[in-house]
């Protein structure tokens, strides 16, 4: 069994951007990759909105990541994840080439789209296919293209495209929109947008590019040739989250996404998520490169603040420890008087920022700041609310 300080699941933007600043935080870091590096970005033909590259393409940009991340020397380790766990505190990742015990983990293996599955969806990926508008809306400039979904993502890239685009088909299977009806709404006042309702695409035809889409209607089976030069399909996403189970303990949104706070760290202490693969407002390249450098960062502020408390905190056969609130200013006050009141009695004491250390005032049963605990070996001895230097002075004696 190995051990590594910081394991990365996914070699994507999010994962290499948090192995670079891992390991230039000093870190041991481990990136567990599942094919080639880049993830979903190997499936687009031509990204422009990634800054510093006017034009480059996906596989293109996927190598150059890889290559920076190389750089700093993670170790890298070809493998799928058969599992996760995180039992009393213990995270441990298990692969089809070797369990990992890990001391902070960063989730970021991504997401996938959901496939049409009409006939020719695969043969013109990258080649009119497409599954962001954000990411490809501007390669088709003055010619038409069809949507294919009914949601509210569908909707809204169909009114984006417009942007673009000469005229955008909104192919819908059932004879309503899914979508708000503020959205849809908005949509079909748009004169550049016409719906193909109760309708299915059967094909995606072309020669080296897109051309025309086959549609069937579900009610009259009569089918219909469309022409277009692109289609952007929007039937879902779904995260890469097949190694989790419901008795992870991390918190998923309804529709799978891992949620996380503004620091990357999910319910699980240090367990973080970065990338496609959380619960977010916009999935593209450079947002998944800031989630995996915050990651990275906050991964590295746990472990530090781990090591600290392990040593300073939990494991001293006796050591008094002040929570309070960094932000308060009375508490600050509060704080220097009985680190000087310590100090010259000669009793060990540490000053815990509990604004900051939620798990550990849970962990510990501090329910109000500031408080006063004396621990030993970790085990919480006795406790006192703190109201003023009087009451600190008899407790630390």
């Amino acid at each position: 069994m190995m051990r590594r300080q910081l394991t990365i699941i996914g070699a994507g933007p999010a994962g290499l951007t948090a192995a670079i600043f891992g390991r230039r935080a000093g870190l041991d870091v481990l990136v567990i990759e599942k094919g080639m590096a880049g993830g979903q970005i190997n499936i687009t033909a031509e990204i422009e909105n990634y800054p510093g590259f006017k034009l480059a393409g996906g596989m293109e940009l996927g190598k150059i990541l890889r290559d920076h991340a190389e750089k700093f020397g993670p170790e890298f380790m070809e493998c799928s994840v058969e599992s996760v766990s995180f039992v009393d505190g213990n995270k441990t990742v298990v692969t089809n080439k070797g369990t990992i015990e890990t001391d902070a983990l960063i989730i970021a293996s991504g997401a996938s789209f959901i496939k049409s599955g009409c006939k020719g969806e695969d043969t013109f990926a990258g080649r009119g296919v497409s599954y962001c508008a954000v990411c490809d809306g501007a390669f088709f400039a003055d010619v038409p293209v069809a949507v294919i979904g009914g949601g509210n993502s569908a909707v809204e890239e169909a009114d984006y495209l417009t942007q673009f685009a000469s005229k955008v088909y909104i192919i819908h299977r059932r004879g309503e929109f899914r979508a708000q009806r503020s959205i849809v709404d908005r949509a079909l006042a748009n004169p550049k947008i016409e719906t193909v309702m109760s309708s299915v695409v059967e094909e995606i035809a072309g020669q080296d590019m897109v051309e025309r889409v086959i549609v069937r209607n579900s009610k009259s089976g009569k089918r219909r040739e469309i022409p277009v030069e692109g289609v952007f399909v929007f039937v879902g996403a779904a995260p890469n989250l097949e190694f989790l189970t419901g008795e992870s303990g991390l918190e998923r949104a309804d529709n799978g996404w891992i949620i996380t706070d503004e620091k990357m760290e999910t319910s699980v202490e240090g367990v973080f998520a970065a990338g496609d693969v959380r619960e977010k407002y916009l999935r593209q390249v450079a947002t998944a490169t800031g989630d995996g450098a915050t990651a990275a960062m906050a991964a590295y502020e746990y472990l530090s603040n781990e090591h600290y408390l392990r040593t300073e905190l939990l494991e001293p056969e006796q050591v008094a420890v002040f929570f309070m609130s960094s932000i308060d200013p009375a508490h600050i006050a509060l704080d220097r008087a009985i680190c000087a009141h310590a100090a010259s009695s000669g009793k060990k004491m540490i000053t815990v920022d509990g604004h900051m250390n939620r798990r550990l005032r849970e962990k510990l049963g501090v329910t109000s700041l500031p408080a006063l605990l004396e621990l030993s070996r970790g085990k919480k001895i006795r406790a006192i609310t703190v109201n003023s230097i009087h009451d600190a002075e008899e407790f630390l004696g």
